[in-house]
């Protein structure tokens, strides 16, 4: 992959600074709605103002947005809070639209990110424009999709690009709407010096409840900004009113945050991290050498095994190990979960080298 040159949102032309604060209703409802929230939000930590125009949802008969003509009541907020505006695009009609009324910066779906050729007609729509665009993760955990997007943008002659994260779909049941899996942004993050991610807390609760939680762990992480749906009547909201808060809300949890400072920013800090770091790099090599030589006896219990024409799996043996070393791991403040995780992993790598040496006495 040819290395993108990203303009940071320092120099995206507004102002913004880090953490850039995104907030606005689910929906643009009417000027009426988009007057109230923008009062709302005067004198709060707000960097862009958001509204659904065209909304996609999963199932027809749902308040689908109100459409281009919402595309105006934008303005309002814009001139109460003196703040940009930003909406969602995702077909050539609605970039087209968009323009025209002057909208700040667009931002492109879940829904879209996840089929190529919609994001194609949105990038054919842009040559030519300068214009800032967020590229929000698909709906599953792909991270190959989320980046050929941003490519497909970054080819089309955009380079202000960010990301967003709002969580992928998950068909277990777990206390949020969409699971963050925190490593898939901090993977793109390395993929794309200089990219900006930008957290969406309210697709990833699903309920106004954690929100506060799930945006401090963001911060926490280092993303680079919040996405936060806001509504002046969010149990009345035309859509998702679950996951939205009152400006009120928005304005008390964002004063309550903490931001973490950035490593670059102090000299000792870093060279005392990097001290840390190397001690974990020397770890590191020691546990490799460690399970090098556990894989050792591994053969050594393989090539036993196939003298003596026993089965690879011994079910009641595995059985032992797995209870023992988790129990072992708990005791060194290390999770039950994480501790399954790792003895998996070891016993399928060692399922795998005793398949293979009975296949090559084949």
């Amino acid at each position: 992959m040819a290395e993108m040159e990203i303009t940071s949102i320092e120099n995206w032309g507004f102002n913004f600074q880090r953490p850039l604060m995104i907030a606005g209703p689910c929906s643009a409802e009417s000027p009426e709605q988009i007057e109230a929230i923008a009062k709302g939000l005067r004198g709060s930590q707000i960097d862009l103002f958001r509204a659904g125009i065209w909304k996609p949802r999963t199932r027809p008969g749902n308040f689908e947005g109100i459409g281009g003509d919402a595309l105006e009541w934008l303005k309002i907020a814009k001139e109460i809070l003196g703040v940009p505006t930003t909406v969602e695009v995702a077909n050539a009609k609605h970039v087209e639209n968009a323009l025209k009324a002057e909208i700040d910066v667009l931002w492109i779906g879940a829904r879209t990110t996840v089929n190529p050729f919609s994001v194609q007609e949105v990038c054919d729509a842009l040559k030519g424009v300068d214009i800032p665009v967020m590229v929000k993760n698909p709906i599953n955990p792909d991270l190959q999709l989320w980046l050929g997007a941003i490519e497909r943008l970054y080819q089309s002659g955009i380079s202000r690009i960010a990301a967003v994260h709002r969580g992928f779909s998950n068909r277990y049941v777990t206390e949020f709407r969409n699971a963050p899996e925190w490593s898939l942004p901090l993977k793109l993050k390395e993929m794309i010096p200089g990219l900006a991610i930008i957290c969406d807390p309210s697709h990833i609760c699903g309920s106004r409840d954690t929100i506060e939680e799930v945006s401090q762990k963001a911060l926490n992480f280092g993303l680079d900004g919040l996405m936060l749906e806001v509504h002046h009547d969010p149990d009345n909201a035309w859509s998702d009113s679950k996951q939205q808060i009152t400006p009120l809300t928005y304005n008390d949890m964002i004063k309550r945050l903490i931001i973490r400072d950035s490593i670059d920013s102090s000299p000792e800090l870093k060279s005392d991290l990097v001290k840390l770091r190397e001690k974990v790099d020397q770890m590191d090599k020691a546990m490799i050498d460690v399970l090098a030589e556990r894989f050792g006896y591994i053969k050594a219990i393989g090539e036993y095994k196939r003298k003596n024409n026993l089965a690879v799996f011994q079910g009641d043996r595995w059985h032992d190990v797995t209870s023992s070393r988790v129990n072992m791991g708990k005791e060194k403040d290390l999770s039950e979960e994480f501790m399954y995780k790792i003895m998996e992993a070891i016993h399928d790598e060692s399922i795998k080298q005793q398949e293979s040496m009975l296949e090559k006495e084949s």
